[in-house]
């Protein structure tokens, strides 16, 4: 925690006057909107704030000594971040308030947003996941050769997080130009800071990820002002990252209702002595840089804005519900599929998948590839072999071990318009991105318009005697997730095409492909670009007998176990999973009057369940027996083949299709 406070000491060597004045009005506009918000508090006019009283001067200085076109990654108590770029505040302040005018359509609170008009990008409440979205603008200025920098806030309770390491680590690897700056204000809520970390000061870390670091105190506008402008001119110059430690303090709770009796008297009141505002304010008056007219008159300026800005807050109408609205702006507008105009060669499901890579990569010039070992190695199942020869290693990088950062960083390329892949060696290991993707991806156009334009690889599936981590089907972790669009071809056509389209659609695009189909499926592909539909189901025969609705390995258990049996079988594949095509499952409903939805996922809370309740509510007139499902045994997948064949439902839909055959 910050220890005793000494006195501000400022300088005016090197300095412009108009400089020190322009710092001087930077810093009064957010400490007098603060104390606008919290006398509005205290009238019961607004409901909650987080105060960065105290703290203004990091935000400031950083927001004022980077160029205007280079993205701030902000937190909480960053609003001098907001003012300094000029955002308008009417809207910022009916952002805070849940109005339409603010920059989410009141879907989203306080700073939890981004406007890039003005090269803000806002905090998620997970508070490290800002860290590796920074990395990514950075090396989207790297790729490009743009002598542009990203910076990051972040607190020292967030440096405790997973993805804090992970950016950084990336961040020092890959040389990215991105400023880490850590305001430590002494609390996480009311954790002190020896209850969140042993090293003496957040700054001993920068050595252990091989990156260069500084302490300096965050109250002092000029010192943090003159340090983030040299450190960007050298990153500008020479990439790398640099992590910053800002001492300060809170001197309010972590947001109003939770008070500050945590905190000891006399930590507070020696803080006090510290005011980032009021020090500077007295030394620029002492020096002359500043008169009491000016002073004055800056202060009077901002409280006119600051008033008329909160007359238009309280003016604008509390939001009108738009379902229809709202429902369509989880999603940025997909393009029409293109149809296949090259000739047709015969191809494995793994080559397709390739094909489909090296094509995006030849159609997208930027496109970058990331994940372990996909470079030289051409991962582990060899389907991005040859690519770095083509691409360069620029385009085709290799990962520490860091999912979730990997993807932050594939949504910050988005932030600068470049598409990403992000590879993940197994679909088990999703777990480690989890967060980024759930959280940042899925929510990010929904929030504040912004597309996230990445898809997400998944080699998934059993059949390979893999075991319970390198073999499931998980795809229905993200179905329930708004935003994400989910396929899982079954055949090489559908591979590449609907890969293809993944990377043209501007949404964050989970592709499941099953490494059993890898080498043991074949078919016609047809060359060159081609997309398949999202939200399309392929109809795999058309039968009378009975339907069955599945989509991967399914679709081969399907086919197989409709020979057994003798069936007309009425096989659709799926193969997308969000969107699911409605129509296809109700044709197909209509003309067999009988239903079985098969997966390889298991059986509780699996996709088959969403399904057979759509049936039942939409098209139960139609149905002459229960709607059944097939899925493998809830349970971990097992290792020893036996056991694996055990866990698959290959049988047991055979006697489902009995079952309902006979009813």
């Amino acid at each position: 925690m910050p220890t005793t406070a000494a006195p501000i000491k400022y300088a005016k060597k090197g300095f412009k006057p108009e400089t020190l004045l322009h710092l001087y009005e930077q810093l009064v506009k957010p400490r007098l909107i603060e104390e606008k918000m919290l006398n509005l508090l205290r009238q019961g006019r607004i409901s909650k704030w987080f105060s960065g009283i105290g703290q203004e001067a990091i935000a400031v200085g950083a927001a004022c000594a980077l160029l205007p076109d280079e993205i701030i990654f902000t937190m909480h108590r960053n609003l001098g971040v907001f003012t300094a770029r000029d955002m308008p505040l009417d809207r910022l302040f009916c952002q805070w308030q849940g109005k339409r005018l603010g920059y989410t359509k009141a879907r989203d609170r306080s700073f939890h947003f981004g406007a890039l008009e003005h090269h803000i990008v806002g905090m998620i409440s997970h508070l490290g996941p800002q860290l590796s979205l920074a990395a990514g603008v950075a090396l989207a200025h790297k790729l490009r050769h743009e002598g542009r920098v990203s910076l990051a806030f972040t607190g020292e309770g967030a440096t405790s997080e997973g993805e804090f390491h992970e950016a950084l680590n990336v961040a020092a690897v890959w040389k990215l130009p991105v400023i880490f700056v850590i305001e430590n204000n002494g609390y996480g809520l009311s954790t002190t800071t020896n209850e969140q970390y042993a090293c003496e000061n957040l700054l001993d870390r920068a050595v252990g990820y091989g990156m260069r670091g500084a302490q300096i105190d965050g109250n002092n506008i000029l010192e943090v002002y003159a340090t983030i402008q040299k450190i960007a001119a050298e990153l500008r110059e020479n990439p790398e990252p640099f992590l910053l430690e800002c001492r300060t303090f809170r001197m309010r709770g972590h947001e109003e209702a939770s008070g500050t009796k945590y905190v000891p008297k006399a930590l507070m009141e020696e803080w006090a002595k510290k005011d980032p505002l009021e020090n500077y304010e007295r030394w620029l008056l002492e020096t002359g840089v500043l008169s009491e007219e000016k002073q004055k008159t800056i202060r009077e300026q901002s409280k006119k804005d600051i008033l008329k800005a909160v007359e238009v807050m309280f003016n604008e109408p509390e939001p009108v519900p738009d379902t229809e609205e709202e429902l369509r702006d989880v999603y940025a507008p997909a393009p029409r599929p293109v149809e296949p105009s090259g000739p047709v060669r015969d191809m494995r499901f793994i080559d397709a998948i390739s094909e489909g890579l090296r094509e995006a990569m030849r159609r997208h010039p930027e496109l970058v590839l990331m994940g372990q070992d996909i470079a030289e190695y051409g991962g582990v199942f060899k389907i991005t072999q040859g690519f770095v020869e083509e691409f360069g290693k620029a385009r085709v990088r290799n990962t520490p071990l860091c999912e979730s950062a990997i993807v932050g960083i594939g949504l910050g390329l988005g932030l600068k318009g470049i598409k990403s892949m992000v590879e993940m060696q197994f679909a088990d290991f999703v777990t480690c991105g989890f967060n980024q993707i759930v959280n940042n991806l899925a929510k990010l156009h929904w929030r504040w318009g912004q597309n996230a334009d990445v898809v997400v690889r998944m080699p998934s599936g059993g059949g390979t005697g893999a075991g319970p981590f390198h073999s499931q089907s998980n795809e229905a972790w993200f179905t329930h997730v708004p935003g994400l669009k989910v396929v899982f071809p079954s055949t090489p056509h559908d591979a590449k095409g609907l890969l293809l389209a993944a990377f043209e659609d501007p949404n964050p695009v989970m592709y499941f492909e099953h490494k059993a189909l890898y080498r043991g499926e074949s078919g016609p592909v047809p060359e060159g670009f081609y997309t398949v539909e999202i939200g399309k189901a392929r109809q795999v025969r058309t039968g009378s007998d009975v339907s069955i609705l599945t989509y991967g390995m399914g679709v081969r258990w399907a086919e197989k176990a409709a020979a057994e049996l003798n069936l007309n079988a009425d096989i659709v594949d799926l193969r997308s999973l969000v969107p699911l095509d409605y129509e296809a499952i109700s044709a197909s409903v209509r003309r067999t009057n009988r239903v079985l939805i098969l997966h390889e996922d298991t059986l509780f809370g699996g996709i088959g369940g969403e399904i057979a309740a759509w049936i039942s509510e939409h098209l139960f007139e139609y149905l002459d027996a229960p709607v059944l499902r097939a899925a493998s045994l809830d349970t971990p997948v097992p290792f020893a083949i036996p056991l694996e064949q055990n866990f698959f439902p290959a049988e047991r839909m055979k006697e489902q299709l009995r079952r309902l055959m006979a009813y």
